[in-house]
C-alpha cells in the first residue's frame, strides 16, 4: 500500500491503528475527558445506598478502599493505552487473537449501547415527569445530542467535559452543603440508617459501581502525550470522580431517604439545577459508551468509527425505554464479563509486552486461553457468592490464561 493510501484511510478517530504522537493531549484535557467519564448518576444512586447502609466512617474506608482498587485496574489499563497508543479493541488483537477480538469488542459494544439507551432513558423518564410532556421527546433530543459529541470523537467528547465537568460538581457540592447544614452534620446524617451493610459489601458496591466502565480506558488514554499523564488523570479521576459522586448521593441519600440526586435536588428545592445535573451527568458517561461502542463494532466490520456510532446510537434511542424497562437486569450480567476483558489485555501485555510494539501485527487469529478466560471469569462473577464478584471474575480469568499457557507449552 502506497503513503499517500495509507494517509487516507486514516481518520480522526483511528478506529483501526496507534494514535501518533502528534495527536496526542495534555494533561488538562486528558484530564476533563476522564473527569466527565466518571460522572455518572448510577455511581450517586450507589452513593445513595452507601448513605443509607454504612455510617461516617464506613463510608469512608469503603470509597477509599474500594477507589484504590478501583484505581489500580483502571490505571494499568490506562498506562497501556497510553504506551501502545491503542484501543482496547486494537489491544485485544494481540491478546485475544485477530478474529477472538470480536468476543471483547462484541461484549463490550453491546454492553455500552445497552447502557447508553438505559442513560437516555434515565434522563427522560425522570424530567419528562418533572416537566409534564412525554418521554419520548427527550429520548429523541438527549439521543442526538449525545450521539452526536461522540460521533466528532474525541473532541466532542472534550468539549462536553469541559461544560459538565463543573456544573455537576459545583450543583452537587451546593446540594451536599446545604444538606449536611440542614441534617446537623455528616456524622448525625449518616447515623440515620447505619449498619444494613458492612464495609466489605460497600467495597464491593465501589469497585462494581465502574469497574466495567473502566474497561474501556484505554480507548481515551491512548490519546496521552505521556504515560505518566494517563495514569494520573486516569487514577485521579476515578478517585475524585467517583468520591465526589458517592458523596453526592450518599449525604443527600441518606439525609432526604431519596437514591438518585435529581429527586434528591427537587426535595431540596433545586428542580431546575437538579434538570441541569441529571442532563450533564449523563451525558459525560453517554458519550463515552457510545464512543466505545463504536470503537468495538468498528472493529468487528472493519468500517470507521463515525458510521457505527451513528448506527449505535439509533439502536440506543430507539430501545432506551425498553432497555430501561427491561434490561437493567441483563445488563448487570454481563457487567461481570469486562472485567476479565481489562484483565486478561493487561496480564498478556506483561507477559508479551514485545507483541504490542508498535507495527507489529497480531501473530494468531485466537487466543484459546483468554477466550476460555473470559467465559470462566463472567460464569464466577455471576456465581459465586462470597468475595466481590468483580475480583473473583478477573482472578478466575487470569488463573485459566496460565493454565492454557502452560498446556500450550507443553
Amino acid at each position: 500500500m502506497s503513503a499517500p493510501e495509507n494517509k487516507q484511510t486514516i481518520d480522526h478517530d483511528y478506529s483501526l491503528e496507534c494514535v501518533p504522537h502528534s495527536a496526542r493531549k495534555t494533561f488538562v484535557p486528558m484530564f476533563f475527558i476522564m473527569l466527565g467519564f466518571t460522572f455518572f448518576s448510577a455511581s450517586m444512586s450507589v452513593g445513595a445506598k452507601l448513605g443509607n447502609g454504612l455510617d461516617l466512617s464506613g463510608f469512608i474506608w469503603s470509597i477509599l478502599l474500594g477507589g484504590i482498587l478501583l484505581g489500580a485496574y483502571t490505571g494499568v489499563l490506562g498506562y497501556i493505552g497510553s504506551e501502545t497508543g491503542l484501543s482496547l479493541d486494537m489491544l485485544a488483537h494481540r491478546s485475544f487473537g485477530k478474529l477472538g477480538s470480536y468476543l471483547p469488542s462484541a461484549l463490550i459494544s453491546f454492553t455500552q449501547i445497552g447502557w447508553f439507551g438505559v442513560g437516555i432513558a434515565m434522563f427522560a423518564v425522570p424530567a419528562a415527569e418533572l416537566l409534564n410532556i412525554s418521554p419520548i421527546i427527550l429520548v429523541v433530543l438527549a439521543g442526538v445530542c449525545m450521539t452526536a459529541s461522540a460521533y466528532f470523537g474525541i473532541k466532542g467528547l472534550e468539549v462536553v467535559s469541559y461544560v459538565s465537568v463543573p456544573l455537576i460538581a459545583i450543583l452537587g457540592t451546593y446540594s451536599m452543603v446545604t444538606a449536611t447544614i440542614e441534617g446537623g452534620g455528616l456524622a448525625a446524617i449518616f447515623n440515620q440508617n447505619a449498619g444494613s451493610l458492612t464495609i466489605f459489601g460497600g467495597i464491593g458496591l465501589v469497585i462494581g459501581s465502574f469497574v466495567s466502565g473502566g474497561t474501556a480506558t484505554p480507548n481515551f488514554t491512548r490519546f496521552a502525550k505521556t504515560n505518566r499523564v494517563a495514569v494520573v488523570t486516569t487514577v485521579v479521576a476515578f478517585l475524585l470522580g467517583n468520591t465526589l459522586m458517592f458523596a453526592f448521593g450518599a449525604v443527600g441519600g441518606a439525609f432526604t431517604g431519596k437514591e438518585d440526586i435529581f429527586y434528591v435536588m427537587i426535595a431540596q428545592g433545586l428542580a431546575i439545577p437538579a434538570l441541569i445535573v441529571l442532563g450533564a451527568n449523563i451525558w459525560t458517561t453517554n458519550d463515552n459508551a457510545l464512543y466505545t461502542s463504536g470503537l468495538g463494532l468498528s472493529n468487528i466490520t472493519k468500517i470507521r468509527k463515525r458510521p457505527m456510532v451513528l448506527i449505535a446510537g439509533v439502536i440506543g434511542t430507539a430501545a432506551a425505554l425498553w432497555l430501561y424497562n427491561n434490561f437493567v437486569g441483563w445488563l448487570n450480567f454481563l457487567n461481570a464479563t469486562l472485567p476479565p476483558v481489562g484483565a486478561l489485555i493487561a496480564l498478556d501485555f506483561f507477559l508479551h509486552r514485545a507483541d504490542y510494539a508498535e507495527g507489529v501485527p497480531a501473530k494468531r487469529n485466537f487466543n484459546w486461553g483468554s477466550i476460555a478466560g473470559v467465559v470462566v471469569g463472567a460464569l464466577v462473577g455471576n456465581y459465586v457468592t462470597f468475595g466481590i464478584a468483580s475480583i473473583n471474575a478477573m482472578v478466575a480469568a487470569c488463573v485459566c490464561y496460565l493454565l492454557a499457557s502452560l498446556v500450550e507449552k507443553k
